[in-house]
């Protein structure tokens, strides 16, 4: 298929259910794996990112099972029992960094590698970080990216684990969700400011899941006690997926501002462990009427939407959904702390960027962050936002 011819619609109403958190569904089937016990998992994301993690848990000798679609997952009990493999994490960053970490605490010969785009994505930081307690790594490529060369290392967590904090929450996702396979006291130290704290939140949640506490001071150290092991829940579900709420929260509030319906997502809520759900704060400031309930949020009329100056750190993918959002809003909008956006499957900036100019909105953009403006104007060029003007009459319902 060339091309989708979307018609123009004037009113979004009704309800969805959306699908599984892929956030959730990657952690949750790797600590499935390294528990003691069959977990089922339940309401698990069928996506490519998902598959890339199946397909290494196989290869890596792990069984797992699908009926109705619940997965079953055998649990290994402890480090992966494959002691040689070549994994493919194609272009899930989420997959192959707590791969890695896993794998270096395994004790087996293992190589990683990916697609192309992967091969331009930073494993560095986490690499140097599984150095420091004993890890061996090579490069087999370009220094400081995949594909990697893991082997058996000496691991010794006596002295903390330091890993960069501003570039990527997955890095140290990865170390908290491996170092207990060591079974000695673990600690680990964030050197800058750690962005995506709400990512680090399901990662300590999930592990409490499955039977390992993690102690932290703020959100610079944290401690795992010595002789603690991850054993299957039983059955766990896998909430609905934030991040994809986000666009029909949007419709809902884009809709509702011009007289329109209300738009309910059913599976995320006030209960929710993920931080995208406060995505639904961020129109509310712009102006829409939010509802929440438990397990739904509902969004839908509350008068004109306005441009809002955020720090979107705590919600860096929803917030991708608020540039859209901007262009039907009266008064400038910034977005900022989103310079992770640059080093995801592409480019997400520079994506968003080419995109918005395809409908008719002028984009200035920056390092780190995001701004958009419903009429033309000059801007500067800072180093710390991007600026998006758009045309209300590219957007017109």
């Amino acid at each position: 298929m060339d091309f989708l011819d979307l018609p123009a619609v004037r009113r979004a109403d009704g309800s969805v259910r959306l699908p599984g958190s892929k956030s959730i569904t990657i952690r949750a089937l790797l600590l499935a794996a390294l528990a003691e016990g069959e977990t089922r998992l339940e309401g698990v994301l069928e996506s490519d990112d998902t598959r890339v993690m199946l397909d290494a848990l196989s290869a890596l000798g792990v069984g797992w099972s699908k009926t109705d679609g619940t997965y079953r997952v055998a649990g290994a009990g402890g480090p992966f029992p494959v002691k040689q493999a070549s994994l493919f994490v194609g272009n899930s960053g989420a997959s192959a960094r707590s791969l890695v970490a896993a794998l270096a605490l395994s004790g087996g010969a293992y190589r990683v590698d990916g697609v192309p785009r992967m091969r331009e994505r930073p494993i560095r930081d986490l690499v140097d970080a599984l150095r420091q307690a004993g890890a061996a790594i090579d490069y087999t490529g370009a220094d400081g990216f995949f594909p990697l060369r893991i082997g058996p290392g000496a691991i010794d967590t006596a002295t903390p684990v330091r890993v960069r904090g501003d570039v990527s929450s997955q890095f140290l996702t990865g170390l908290l969700l491996a170092l207990p396979l060591c079974g000695k006291p673990a600690a680990v130290a964030v050197v800058g400011e750690l962005i995506s704290t709400p990512y680090i939140e399901i990662t300590l949640n999930l592990m409490a899941r499955f039977g390992v506490t993690v102690q932290r001071s703020g959100w610079e150290a944290f401690r795992i006690a010595g002789g603690q092991r991850y054993r299957s829940p039983g059955t766990l579900p896998v909430e609905g997926d934030a991040s994809g709420a986000s666009y029909f929260l949007a419709a809902g509030a884009i809709s509702g501002s011009r007289g329109g319906g209300r738009v309910r997502v059913e599976g995320v809520g006030t209960a929710s462990i993920q931080g995208d759900v406060r995505f639904a704060d961020a129109l509310e400031q712009m102006g829409a009427t939010i509802t929440r309930g438990e397990r739904w949020l509902e969004a839908g009329a509350g008068g004109p939407l306005r441009g809002i100056d955020l720090d979107c750190v705590a919600i860096p993918d929803a917030a991708m959904t608020l540039a859209i959002v901007a262009l039907f809003a009266g008064g400038p909008t910034t977005l900022r702390g989103i310079g992770s956006w640059r080093v995801k499957e592409t480019d997400r900036i520079a994506a968003m960027a080419v995109e918005l100019r395809k409908v008719g909105a002028a984009v200035d953009e920056g390092r780190t962050g995001c701004g958009s403006r419903r009429r033309p104007r000059c801007v500067p060029r800072p180093s710390t936002r991007t600026t998006i003007t758009g045309w209300p009459c590219a957007f017109r319902w």
